[in-house]
């Protein structure tokens, strides 16, 4: 949004006419200031809608459907057991907002369809543009005093694949207070939002493209485990592409040693297998001040808004042992048998695991499949737990590139394991579903496509007797089509920007496709290439997200110039090739 439209949309949501009551008249009188009841609740209420930012623009966002005194009355009472029962019925109170949220169903972007592109760039163009990016992280490694950071913004519009039925799944199934009251907070803020247009417009403008741009004026930066194994991953690209000098490949490599340390080392804490109570170490996504490099005011707000108690989780563990792998690491933390760990987080019928408690990307089918969250040393698991695909390929990828240190088909129960994982990603990509966007928890189905590459090329280069023990069916074969089919005829066929042309390119590089299929995804990367000004080669986008409390987007100017530097590497690397 330009700085022109942000003013004319600024002007429009805070003029506009209220129509019913608002939510401050709703919640005002039951949760501002001191009185009874959970105390966290009035704080999140202070802190994240009546704070004096907000009021002026929700104040004017009043809800028609409120003015019938039965229906007011009911949701004050609902907000009145959140605040008052030692054990709310969260499902009943689910149920009374869930109405007001369906009642202005969201939609994803409706991408135009592309004009057939077929032009290749030359090579000395794709070779500026990965400089450029490499440059750009490089700076920013070393401008953050030894970290590339990554962004965390709120959006009250709500997640359009989170429906009312989600909320009540939600509230019940998250395990912390704090989080269910963030969570409806959060939501009922949002069925106030949806019906009013300017506002709504002033908090998510359009787009171009799948991923959604970042234009969030409050941005929360920090560093996570997860992204260090990113940015590691992205500068091994860089550095295997032959393009960097001497000096840079020093700079990279003394950045990557330097991320990995911080995902094996300080993001590392000892927890219990969940069914022998086996200690293994994990790694978790934020650490404690002042590593997690988040400013005091943000991550005291990290509490108030719910986010207390951070645990472990398997996807952040499996991308920090890749690239720690891939870095040549000899860390003993390496040699731990995990895939006997994750075995346990795995979805079986006939077990006594839990299944997923926030099961809100139906229609997917979770056998097989491995949870996200990991109970940390106390048994505390916050979030309830969850099943996301792009999770599940990182875990098989991870054990691809370990398969000799880990044994991973010396046993039954390993074989088994990873049998199921795969038939979990059969079933997904059989069914199509995995283009859905509803499937996925925490990523968009563009970025399962550039993961599924990312665990193709780690699976073709296992020894073939054991790529025939994991998949005697063959089925990564059959998913290699399918996945690519969907670049070439959705991703790649319509409207993208910078970020999700990266991810259709590496998709299509990693998993071996037409290479006359680049131009496209390459002719919009090469095309946006300056648009971020003066924060980098490209503006950020949504890279993951989180649904609840709310949505959560997760990227940022570095994390497109690290997709862009992979993506566009491979490729060069399969042009080369021909080439030659």
């Amino acid at each position: 949004m330009s700085a022109t439209d942000l003013i004319k949309a600024s002007f429009a949501a805070l003029t506009a006419r209220k129509a019913g009551p608002s939510l401050y008249d709703l919640c005002d009188p039951l949760l501002r200031g001191k009185g009874p009841g959970d105390a966290h609740l009035r704080t999140f209420y202070k802190t994240a809608l009546s704070n004096v930012a907000l009021r002026p623009l929700m104040g004017r966002a009043g809800l028609p459907a409120l003015a019938d005194p039965g229906r007011f009355a009911a949701l004050q009472g609902a907000i009145r057991s959140a605040r008052d029962d030692a054990a709310p019925d969260w499902a009943a109170i689910g149920r009374t907002l869930a109405p007001l949220i369906d009642a202005v169903p969201q939609q994803h972007p409706r991408r135009p369809r592309l004009p057939a592109v077929t032009a290749m760039p030359p090579l000395a163009e794709i070779d500026r543009v990965i400089r450029g990016c490499a440059t750009h992280l490089l700076g920013a490694f070393t401008r953050n005093r030894g970290f590339i950071p990554a962004y965390a913004a709120f959006n009250l519009i709500g997640d359009p694949d989170f429906h009312g039925r989600d909320l009540v799944t939600a509230l019940v199934g998250l395990e912390a207070r704090t989080y269910k009251n963030a969570t409806l907070l959060f939501n009922l803020a949002r069925a106030f939002v949806l019906p009013n247009q300017p506002i709504a417009a002033l908090l998510n403008p359009p787009w171009r493209g799948f991923a959604e741009p970042m234009w969030e004026p409050v941005q929360i930066r920090h560093r996570s485990a997860y992204y260090d194994a990113f940015f590691a991953e992205a500068l091994m690209d860089f550095v295997g592409s032959g393009l960097a000098t001497a000096d840079e490949s020093v700079q990279a490599k003394t950045a990557i040693a330097a991320m990995v340390e911080f995902c094996l080392k300080t993001s590392r804490e000892t927890v219990k297998h969940p069914v022998d109570g086996s200690p293994f170490d994990v790694v978790t996504a934020l650490v404690p001040p002042p590593d997690v490099r988040m400013s005091k005011f943000f991550w005291r707000l990290k509490s108030d808004l719910g986010f207390g108690k951070y645990v472990p989780d398997c996807d952040t563990t499996a991308c920090s042992l890749s690239a720690a792998t891939q870095f040549g690491s000899l860390d003993p933390m390496l040699d731990q048998p995990y895939l006997d760990f994750y075995a346990g987080y795995q979805v079986v019928a006939g077990t006594n695991r839990p299944p997923p408690s926030v099961d809100i990307n139906d229609p997917l089918a979770f056998e097989g499949g491995i949870v996200t969250w990991i109970e940390n040393a106390s048994g505390d698991r916050p979030f309830g737990n969850d099943l996301d695909p792009t999770l599940n390929l990182d875990v098989l990828e991870a054990a691809f590139r370990n398969h000799a240190r880990w044994g991973i088909v010396d046993t039954d129960r390993r074989r088994e394991f990873l049998r199921g994982v795969v038939e979990f990603h059969a079933r997904l990509i059989g069914s199509g579903v995995f283009a859905d966007p509803r499937a996925h928890i925490y990523y968009l189905p563009e970025l399962y496509a550039a993961y599924f590459g990312r665990c193709w090329a780690a699976f073709q280069a296992l020894p073939a007797d054991i790529r025939a023990t994991i998949d005697p069916d063959d089925s990564f074969a059959a998913m290699r089509e399918t996945i690519l089919a969907y670049v070439y005829d959705d991703l790649a066929a319509h409207e993208m920007n910078p970020f999700d042309a990266a991810l259709a390119l590496l998709a299509i590089a990693k998993l071996e496709g037409e290479r006359s299929r680049f131009a496209p995804a390459l002719a919009t990367i090469l095309g946006a290439f300056g648009e971020g000004g003066r924060h980098g080669p490209y503006k950020a986008y949504e890279w993951n997200k989180m649904k609840t409390p709310t949505r959560i987007l997760v990227g940022g100017p570095e994390v497109t110039s690290a997709f862009v530097l992979s993506a566009l590497s491979h490729a060069r690397t399969s042009l080369t090739e021909v080439a030659g």
